[in-house]
């Protein structure tokens, strides 16, 4: 399935009982107790622990290697004396140098790599159905994952997504969850970043627009805050654009049918009584209305480009969750889960590929999976992998790398 990665090569995971053993202790471990406590919690057997191939003990060399890991994970550090390390629970995140590439979890149907995703998806040949990701917006202030600037940012993410658009299918899409509230400097009013970008994505990658979804979010914390709530020059904002973009606007393969919803009780009242009563006229004759419409039997409610989802999504709360015990720092901003769910459904089919090369809370591939689709997704920052695989502990094949 995929040409750099051979799944077939896959280890043995110690991670989560090395890493258990560091944060259960106050003090420095040193190589022999860590030893021995993983014999006690009967992650490996005394056999395994002096068992040698050559000169080459496996299970040693592979604890040394989940150590390294934690010390980029910034989750353990090295204490003075040779061999011993402790538990760090400091806010540092471990981004991925440039040009490396680590497995980080994968599953029958998928894989996400902890790696920038530039350098992977100009590597990997394989056709894409659809990419759906929420790129890092152009912030004023950095989220701690970091951002370009609003001047660079058209220019960058064209850079990002280009070699997924090389290998789009016909009539594969492209969907881009973007940030709406971003203002010029020292200024009430906004950034054309979005124009720039929509203008960007046509003349540089020969995408068509298909339609700029509204993400409505009634959950949404008052803001821009000095604009709306101080100097009372703007209206609270409620929404977040979703750019749909495909490369063969005649062979899209987006159906409908796919995500129709249920009938409202009226509606489902008028199917009912065969429709309306009377036929009416509105807009100077514009809009006709027969008697007997909206009467037709069908299947369900066609969705409307307007989604309001709420922010605070049971998934991303039990992912937070995780994390928090685990004391790993989870990604600070995430797409509901039905979003995703929704525009992979209507967007693909079973077995097709949905790639995200912004992972972060691992939302699309999480929906990818549950839908039976293949998935890539890449991700830089080291913690968000390794809190983002715990939304995969049941699914088929699921095993952990880093």
């Amino acid at each position: 399935m995929f040409v750099l990665y051979d799944l077939t090569m896959k280890q043995i995971t110690l991670f989560d009982d090395v890493l258990s053993v560091y944060s259960d202790s106050s003090q420095t471990i040193d190589n022999k107790s860590l030893y021995q406590k993983l014999v006690e919690k009967n992650s490996i057997s005394e056999k395994q622990l002096h068992a040698k191939n050559g000169d080459v003990n496996v299970v040693k060399r592979k604890i040394r290697w989940i150590q390294q890991t934690l010390k980029q994970l910034g989750l353990i550090s090295k204490s003075e004396k040779r061999g011993e390390w402790a538990f760090s629970n400091h806010k540092k995140l471990e981004i991925s140098p440039p040009n490396r590439t680590l497995i980080a979890f994968s599953t029958y149907l998928g894989i996400a790599l902890w790696s920038e995703c530039h350098s992977v998806f100009s590597q990997i040949d394989e056709p894409i159905h659809l990419c759906l990701t929420s790129p890092p917006y152009p912030l004023k202030n950095p989220r701690a994952y970091g951002n370009a600037s609003e001047m660079e940012y058209v220019d960058w993410l064209i850079r990002q997504i280009e070699p997924i658009v090389k290998h789009l299918v016909p009539g594969g899409s492209i969907v881009l969850n973007v940030g709406n509230d971003i203002f010029l400097n020292k200024s009430c009013a906004r950034s054309l970043y979005r124009e720039r970008l929509v203008i960007a994505l046509s003349e540089k990658l020969g995408l068509y627009k298909m339609d700029e979804l509204v993400w409505h979010n009634p959950c949404r914390p008052p803001g821009p805050l000095l604009y709306a709530s101080i100097d009372r020059t703007q209206l609270n904002a409620t929404w977040d654009p979703i750019y749909w973009f495909t490369n063969d606007p005649s062979k899209v393969r987006s159906n409908n049918n796919r995500v129709l919803q249920p009938h409202s009780s009226q509606h489902t009242k008028l199917i009912q009584n065969g429709g309306t009563n009377t036929s009416s006229n509105y807009g100077d004759g514009a809009y006709k209305r027969k008697k007997g419409s909206f009467g037709q039997v069908t299947e369900g409610k066609i969705p409307r480009n307007l989604m309001t989802v709420p922010h605070n999504c049971p998934e991303q709360s039990e992912l937070k969750k995780y994390c928090n015990q685990q004391q790993i720092i989870s990604h600070g901003a995430a797409m509901p889960a039905s979003i995703a769910q929704q525009l992979i459904s209507f967007l693909t089919t079973d077995d097709e590929m949905v790639v995200d090369p912004f992972g972060g809370s691992m939302t699309t591939a999480a929906q990818a999976e549950k839908l039976n689709r293949r998935w890539i997704t890449t991700e830089k920052v080291g913690q968000y992998c390794k809190g983002g695989e715990s939304r995969f502990f049941d699914a088929p094949g699921f095993q952990s790398f880093i």
